[in-house]
């Protein structure tokens, strides 16, 4: 049986040496679920900074078209690195994993939204995208979806900002104290993998500001 044990980085369960012929115990095995927590709150924070100067955009769209694509783009990568954590904590609950199970599923609610916010996410990304590069007899049809995509993302959106604010708030942070990013490792790792989706982003979105002026001529 496992004692828990407060040390100067946090508590954490600690394994006793198992008795001859015993399994052996898992001496931190939460550690998986908070690192998860922490990578999604991580990212939340860094899309709703990114999501707030989108909707500036948005309220000038023609003026402001050159910003609104390089943004859009340099959201991709972090939303599909939220889309990934979030999947994993999805997958390894549903997979029986006693850590996870432990941790509980989100509200019944948020669960039936989730899948929704990912479908209603990939479309308006995509037709998006789609706009760009399309050939001009499509771009009415694609821009519609775009636009409606966007106002049925926006009211689901909302719900899960506001369900999961105060966590977010709670999250973000961690990684980056000193005294509470060495109470679960791989802080550092968590770090590189928001810092490299943002860099991808950037580097997304400066690739394709240049179809703007091609749209426009459009």
């Amino acid at each position: 049986m496992g004692t828990v044990a407060i040390s100067p980085t946090g508590p954490f369960p600690r394994s006793e040496p198992p008795a001859s012929g015993a399994a052996p115990v898992d001496a931190r095995p939460e550690g998986g679920v908070e690192a998860n927590a922490r990578l999604t709150g991580t990212v939340a924070a860094v899309l709703l900074l990114l999501l707030a100067a989108e909707g500036v955009t948005v309220l000038r769209i023609r003026a402001l078209l050159t910003p609104h694509v390089f943004i859009g783009m340099l959201l991709v990568p972090p939303v599909l690195l939220k889309m990934g954590s979030t999947g994993y904590r999805f997958v390894r609950y549903y997979a029986g994993s006693p850590a996870y199970r432990r941790k509980g599923p989100p509200p019944a609610l948020l669960r039936v939204l989730g899948p929704l916010v990912v479908l209603l996410t990939l479309t308006l990304f995509a037709s998006g995208i789609a706009v760009l590069f399309a050939a001009h007899g499509l771009r009415q049809e694609l821009l519609f979806v775009h636009k409606a995509s966007f106002v049925l993302w926006f009211a689901a959106m909302a719900v899960h900002v506001l369900a999961h604010l105060l966590d977010t708030a709670r999250l973000a942070p961690l990684d980056y104290y000193w005294r509470t990013r060495k109470q679960v490792e791989g802080a550092g790792r968590r770090q590189w993998a928001v810092a490299a989706s943002i860099a991808l982003g950037a580097l997304l979105g400066v690739l394709c500001v240049g179809q703007v002026g091609h749209f426009l001529a459009g």
